[in-house]
């Protein structure tokens, strides 16, 4: 691991959970890890109840778009938490691989969209206590 560790999140639409994900990962580790996201069939755009849940609790999502999995961006990232991509993710020996079961988002207003959302901030909190350690 480098100086800041690689965080990749991928689910299948990378349009949802994934991006989520990314988004609280961001905001609540600022410069200290590299956050990516991908999708093994990314959709054509983000979740728009994804980006409303994520907009309640302040943080902005819109500037990110659905990215297709890439191979090196695996192999280049430390972290790789996995929602529901099944088999579709390269895997290599020496990763820290997690996968999070968590409901799918695709079609739910974001009513259904903010436990997930909660969800996903409590998982990143103890990810990101693991990874950056309190000084």
């Amino acid at each position: 691991m480098s100086d800041k560790p690689s965080v990749l999140f991928v689910c299948v639409h990378n349009a949802g959970r994934s991006q989520m994900a990314a988004g609280w990962l961001r905001h609540l580790a600022g410069d200290t890890v590299e956050v990516r996201s991908a999708g093994s069939e990314p959709a054509d755009q983000i979740n728009p109840a994804a980006v409303e849940a994520m907009r309640e609790v302040g943080i902005d999502i819109t500037d990110q778009t659905p990215k297709i999995l890439e191979y090196d961006t695996v192999e280049s990232s430390d972290v790789i938490v996995t929602m529901g991509c099944g088999d579709a993710c390269p895997y290599f020996p020496g990763k820290r691989y997690e996968d999070w079961k968590l409901e799918d988002p695709a079609g739910k207003g974001v009513e259904s969209v903010r436990p997930i959302r909660d969800d996903i901030k409590a998982r990143i909190e103890k990810l990101l206590a693991d990874l950056v350690p309190a000084a």
